[in-house]
């Protein structure tokens, strides 16, 4: 039974992550005029400076797709919970997924709403990732500190508006494309182990 959990972690974990990722790629290409460098990644579901605007189809790709992604943590951290009886990961990992839903529901538009919900999902991602190390082996353990360590760094700097001549979007992917590339390698470990 251990061993199903723990698969069945993996398996969700790492659709999660591919679906994301394959969602971001897909508003971004839907949404007319979009910079990666200058657009936050938020823009996708709902542009807000002076005014908000919502691409469509765009809009609704993005939030779907971060609502996927909780969607699919959610059971992931039950099941590794119950694989593992690992607390930390799980539990940051619930709080990442429950972030990824609040992003999808509470676009730009809903202002600090949206604010909470983003740093959670970046903040518990990246911490997920390093919290792993212990239920990990060489070398992906200390691959996954330096994902989540680079996640907290870039979102450090993000959030002190330095983004190092990458602009605020390649700034903030650079938060949060770390923290979904682990838990596509996370899903992929746990599938095997």
């Amino acid at each position: 039974m251990l061993h199903t959990d723990r698969r069945l972690a993996g398996i969700l974990a790492f659709i999660g992550g591919v679906q994301c990722l394959i969602g971001i790629i897909i508003a971004e290409d839907l949404y007319p005029g979009y910079s990666v460098s200058m657009n936050y990644l938020s823009d996708l579901g709902a542009t807000c400076r002076i005014t908000c605007i919502v691409e469509q189809p765009a809009s609704i790709v993005f939030n779907s797709t971060l609502v996927l992604l909780g969607v699919f943590v959610i059971p992931a951290a039950y099941f590794l919970y119950g694989s593992s009886r690992n607390l930390p990961v799980p539990s940051l990992l619930v709080l990442s997924a429950i972030g990824a839903i609040g992003v999808g529901v509470f676009p730009e538009t809903t202002g600090v709403v949206h604010t909470i919900v983003s740093l959670m999902v970046f903040l518990f991602g990246g911490l997920s990732a390093i919290a792993s190390y212990h239920i990990l082996e060489l070398p992906i353990n200390y691959l996954s500190v330096g994902l989540g360590a680079l996640t907290l760094l870039a979102l450090i700097l993000f959030s002190s508006g330095n983004y190092l001549g990458i602009g605020p979007g390649g700034m903030e992917r650079m938060v949060a494309y770390p923290a979904l590339l682990w838990l596509v390698g996370f899903g992929a470990y746990l599938m095997k182990s």
